[in-house]
């Protein structure tokens, strides 16, 4: 067996704990994919570099309305593609070299590890490695939905056309057709990514809505837009899939119990993603997880048994996290950073999850932050809400943008904001305003009247908002 002072296991945002104050402990890294985790490899930067393409292509095919005469010829998906990955790609690699051959007190397992004792690892070589402290950042995967002929093996075997967001954006070219099932933001993203570089989309929702954990509103006026793109089949259960000599086919059963089949070029699964914890064994080290398998830790990230903080053990990111986003688990990444350094527990500092956004760039696109309306009505709130169009804005007029609009609402007795939701475009960037002063506890009112605010620019539709407040 061999000893180190720290283990850490995942190198996503675990890779990040470790900075020049570490540099005198002997350290093991466990990996057993590629180094960056999800979000650099198949999370938020692919997709967003996609996404990008897809809004380029989306302008130019909507520039009539602007008067310009403009028409997308083609789309080169490969040059999309290697574009992306041509950056990704070597990023991950040198932060691989980085620890692997330019590290002095770092060793890279790049293995499988499960626990075998509450401080013990065996990798999947055989090789035992203990240590006085582990982090355990192993992310998330996707997580497939109980679909006869969806299966590990069908999702793994290159030849079948089944894909996941982990291997949809490399997919050698750009298919004529392609079947979504799911209706959360992977699914949005994906769909809209796919749509706007000419695919024909079929979405297989099993609700009503898409985006149905979003603010009712919002994801009412969200599935009113998209279905004008994409063929929709909500009200869906999906009971089968299979592949077929011209691509996929798969089974459904509709709100009414009557079947129907769909088919394409591919089917993209993106059903959500769970926590990569299974194969890790938590129950051979005592350790509690949640019921969806995300490690249990306190407000310090401290890994806990029976309710009680295990010494030494942390946890970070989607592996413990219920916020499947990067900032989140940078976050957290600092709390564990600093308290494995502390010599006692009255310097332990703790995690900040209280206003946590979100964005989905699908389109429209989306961002929201604090409760929704739902939400506040269910806890009982004395709230009041606010909708302000684009269209009653000057930048909304120059956009022709009658569909978007934000959504503020806040504490009748406090004044405070206490969710903000918003769709249309720039929606992820304008909201941060709204999420500063839920942050800093600025009241709504001071917000609208204590800054200068751009005339005429789109954030003039949340000042509007929130002078309109009956607060």
């Amino acid at each position: 067996m061999t000893h180190y002072d720290l283990i850490i296991i995942g190198t996503g945002s675990g890779n990040s704990v470790l900075d020049q104050r570490y540099d005198g402990l002997k350290v093991a890294i466990v990996e057993k994919g590629t180094f960056g985790g999800t979000c650099l490899n198949v999370g938020c930067i692919p997709t967003k570099m996609f996404v990008y393409s897809a809004e380029v292509a989306g302008t130019v095919r909507d520039s009539a309305r602007f008067g310009v005469d403009a028409s997308v010829n083609s789309v080169h998906w490969p040059e999309i593609r290697d574009r992306i990955f041509g950056r990704i790609d070597p990023i991950a690699e040198g932060g691989r070299k980085y620890r692997a051959e330019d590290s002095p007190n770092v060793t890279v397992y790049a293995s499988q590890a499960h626990f075998t004792e509450r401080k013990s690892l065996e990798t999947a070589d055989g090789r035992t490695l203990s240590a006085d402290k582990i982090v355990i950042a192993t992310g998330s995967h996707v997580s497939l939905p109980p679909v006869d002929g969806l299966t590990d093996d069908v999702i793994a075997n290159p030849a079948l056309p089944v894909h996941t967001s982990d291997t949809v954006m490399r997919l050698e070219s750009l298919p004529g057709s392609m079947l979504v099932l799911g209706s959360g933001y992977i699914a949005a993203e994906m769909a809209h990514i796919f749509s706007a570089l000419g695919t024909r989309v079929t979405l297989i929702a099993r609700s009503g809505v898409l985006l149905s954990a979003q603010d009712g509103d919002i994801s009412r006026r969200f599935t009113e837009d998209v279905t004008d793109r994409w063929d929709v089949r909500f009200n869906a259960s999906t009971q089968s899939v299979r592949a077929t000599p011209s691509g996929i086919e798969l089974d459904y059963t509709d709100f009414d119990g009557e079947c129907a089949t769909v088919a394409a070029d591919v089917l993209l699964v993106a059903t959500g993603r769970r926590p990569s914890t299974d194969a890790l064994r938590l129950d051979a080290a005592g350790y509690d997880t949640h019921i969806d398998g995300r490690v249990a830790v306190d407000q310090y990230q401290r890994v806990l048994t029976d309710g009680n903080p295990v010494d030494g053990v942390f946890a970070l990111g989607d592996a413990s996290s219920e916020y499947q986003l990067k900032h989140v688990a940078n976050h957290e990444a600092r709390v564990v950073a600093e308290n494995l350094l502390a010599a006692e527990e009255g310097e332990l500092i703790s995690h900040d999850h209280r206003f946590v956004p979100s964005a989905v760039f699908s389109h429209p696109q989306i961002a929201s932050v604090g409760l929704t309306e739902e939400q506040a009505r269910h806890a009982g709130i004395n709230y009041v809400t606010v909708v302000q169009d684009y269209g009653s804005v000057a930048y909304g007029w120059a956009m022709e943008d009658s569909r978007s609009f934000a959504k503020l609402i806040a504490d009748k007795s406090t004044g405070q904001l206490i969710g903000a939701h918003i769709i249309g475009g720039s929606a992820s960037m304008i909201i941060q305003p709204m999420i500063q002063a839920m942050a800093f506890g600025i009241p709504a009112k001071d917000l609208a009247r204590g800054q200068y605010w751009i005339h005429p620019a789109l954030p003039e539709v949340l000042e509007n908002a929130l002078l309109e407040l009956q607060l």
